[in-house]
């Protein structure tokens, strides 16, 4: 089912290459790290041994400017919360009010 539509004369999508490469990248590095820790556990000196490292990495899907500028946006921008003290004053004060109205209401 999952091979239904899939032939071979149509290329599969970049997001598609990306993830196979990377996965295969990091399946390289696994298998390489796998050899190290069995050449160390024969005896080898770790410091001999070749650790692997990335040698693919995906490209970068965010542009590091843009994020900088946005957050510097955020910060002058100096959002608050809607449940401020100002909000719980504004509440009391409310509270108050209606308790002040209530107590005249009664005393008629």
């Amino acid at each position: 089912m999952s091979q239904r539509h899939r032939t071979s004369d149509s290329p599969t999508p970049p997001k598609q290459e990306l993830r196979a490469q990377a996965h295969s990248e990091r399946h390289r590095v696994q298998v390489e790290l796998k050899k190290a820790a069995q050449l160390v556990s024969a005896g080898l000196e770790p410091d001999d041994v070749h650790e692997p490292g990335n040698r693919w990495r995906p490209p970068q899907r965010h542009d590091a400017a843009v994020a900088k500028a946005k957050l510097a946006k955020q910060k002058r921008r100096n959002r608050r919360h809607w449940k401020t003290k100002m909000w719980k004053r504004r509440t009391t004060v409310r509270r108050q009010k209606f308790s002040d109205w209530d107590e005249e209401r009664r005393s008629r």
